[in-house]
């Protein structure tokens, strides 16, 4: 008689997680919690992270809403090495660009955050009309 020993492999190479949300501030905030709670249980430093969904999912609210069309949160850790973000919204015309804003100015600096907080960003467009930042 043989016996075979199985070990199994307590972390996943790539986990992935996807959520449609409602392109509204309840949204974006539910966007952030769900973004959190999901590293957590991943094990994952979430912090800088949280920030960075928070700027995107709130963009995806404020600049890419279409009446009746919701926004997509996909996080994606690759051997819990790399996080990738991603939020995609219905309006491809409108593409983001991280500028300054006058100094006054209440808002226009989430991409500024984002590109201080990620190693990289970017913005792929398509299949249309959708973006992904």
């Amino acid at each position: 008689m043989t016996q075979e020993i199985t070990r199994t492999e307590h972390f996943a190479p790539v986990r992935q997680f996807t959520v449609l949300l409602s392109p509204t501030r309840r949204g974006a905030r539910l966007a952030r919690l769900l973004a959190t709670a999901q590293l957590g249980e991943w094990g994952i430093a979430c912090e800088p992270a949280a920030h960075i969904v928070a700027e995107l999912a709130a963009n995806a609210a404020v600049h890419g809403r279409v009446p009746g069309r919701d926004f997509r949160l996909g996080l994606t850790a690759h051997r819990d090495e790399v996080l990738r973000i991603e939020v995609t919204d219905t309006r491809d015309e409108q593409l983001p660009v991280a500028s300054t804003p006058d100094r006054l100015a209440e808002g226009g600096r989430g991409l500024l955050i984002v590109e201080a907080l990620a190693d990289r960003w970017g913005t792929v467009v398509g299949p249309v009309p959708h973006k992904t930042v």
